[in-house]
């Protein structure tokens, strides 16, 4: 591999503060020629990148493309908040699947946060991890709500890391009087999602896997129980394949594209806050209750890294700035001329039902993603799940494969009219 100082992604727009303060990034060489492999994998975020790790380190000959380069897509451009649990708190999912589903998704959950946390640890991945993250709500009839949750978290949950928060220390903890109540949960926290990235993807190359980027596959058949993926750089012929693209599946595979869904989010990154000193004093993460969630925190070095914006299209705004700005001088009018040094975006994949979408979509072929904005630690998670169950040490990416994660209705030509006419919709919701 070698080093590269600078790279503007072709399929995400702006200069992100990640890929700004990374430094030198490797690059990996561009697929060419025929290789075989027991899997090959199709995706160079965490998904892909654990899978390879972890199955390259049981022992496994994996080849591992992506269409751009590591990173590009949500892995390395995302707002960095692990959370707690599934996208949906623990008392929504029980209402759906029962308690005993609900605790294991839970208690898988918790695997991913300490696997993620180990990981980084053992490899020595500076992540620029911070401890903390609060739920906050701008309307009054949530407040119950969210008592309920901390509550149910401790006693229902075995993690009794979550706290309620009254208007006045939901206001203090956040320096702003918008927000009314909220929970704060110091069982977790936020990082720096580039730095993961890259530190994942050679500590792969370093236990076996064959990594290559720039190198997009077009087209999959199957001859003799082995699937044949072909690339702009030639073939690849694989026992097993894993799909894992997410926001960025395409046309690749049409099962996986009815069921997960590419929405464009962004984010800004602000001057440091040296000046205002009470903008989140406890550098805890946000997100708030609007369907259209609005996400923010602040960078180790005092930024505030503010995500989230209403208008949701395909296409990209001509000015990223200006909407981001709206939403942080709703929220902190004092930052209202707050210089936004960095603003980018990218594809957030998304299921009906906000769940991660876990199937086989043809025999020996496995499509996971859809991690609907809660990836950053159960997509990891997921591909070490997937290669331990190729490895034959377990399957308990079944608690996955067994939920209703159903297509987007009206196929491929009305699927994203329908989405913008919903989000639209619960956006204006939002409002009242």
């Amino acid at each position: 591999m070698t080093l590269h100082e600078t790279w503007q992604s072709p399929i995400a727009p702006g200069l992100s503060f990640y890929q700004a303060t990374v430094g030198p990034r490797p690059i990996y060489p561009k697929f060419d020629g025929s290789r075989r492999a027991d899997v090959a994998i199709i995706g160079g975020g965490y998904t892909g990148l654990q899978a390879a790790y972890n199955l390259a380190k049981g022992g496994a000959e994996v080849v591992l493309i992506d269409g751009n380069r590591f990173g590009d897509g949500a892995s390395g451009r995302n707002g960095g908040q692990l959370g707690t649990g599934q996208r949906s708190w623990p008392e929504e999912l029980e209402e759906k699947i029962g308690y005993e589903r609900s605790k294991a998704l839970f208690d898988l959950a918790e695997d991913a946060k300490r696997h993620l946390l180990d990981f980084a640890s053992e490899h020595g991945i500076d992540i620029d991890f911070l401890p903390g993250q609060m739920n906050v709500t701008h309307k009054p009839s949530y407040k119950h709500a969210y008592m309920e949750n901390a509550e149910i978290a401790a006693t229902r949950y075995g993690y009794p890391h979550v706290k309620f928060m009254d208007r006045t220390e939901t206001q203090e903890r956040l320096g702003s009087e918008f927000y009314l109540y909220g929970v704060r949960d110091m069982g977790t926290g936020h990082i720096h999602p580039l730095k993961l990235l890259i530190g994942l993807a050679r500590v792969a190359a370093e236990a076996g896997a064959s990594l290559f980027e720039m190198t997009r596959a077009q087209a999959f058949r199957q001859s003799g129980g082995k699937t044949i993926i072909q690339t702009d750089g030639g073939e690849i012929t694989a026992e097993r394949v894993l799909i894992a693209c997410n926001g960025y599946i395409d046309n690749l595979e049409p099962v996986t594209a009815s069921h997960v869904m590419p929405i464009r989010s962004f984010i800004g990154a602000t001057e440091p806050l040296d000046r205002f000193p009470t903008v989140l004093p406890g550098n805890e993460a946000v997100a708030d209750s609007r369907f259209v969630v609005r996400y923010f925190r602040k960078s180790k070095d005092g930024r505030l890294l503010f995500g989230g914006r209403e208008a949701y299209t395909s296409d990209n705004p001509r000015d990223i700035t200006q909407h981001i700005r709206r939403q942080i001088a709703e929220i902190y009018p004092a930052l209202a001329d707050i210089n936004i040094d960095y603003a980018w975006g990218g594809s957030v994949g998304i299921t009906m039902p906000r769940q991660p979408f876990v199937r086989e979509v043809m025999p020996g072929v496995t499509s996971i993603g859809g991690y609907s904005g809660h990836g950053v630690m159960l997509s990891n998670y997921c591909g070490k799940l997937y290669a331990k169950t190729v490895l034959g040490n377990a399957d308990e990416l079944h608690l996955f494969k067994e939920l209703n994660v159903p297509p987007f209705p009206g196929g491929a030509r009305m699927r994203a009219p329908l989405l913008f006419l919903a989000l639209s919709w619960f956006a204006l919701r939002d409002r009242f």
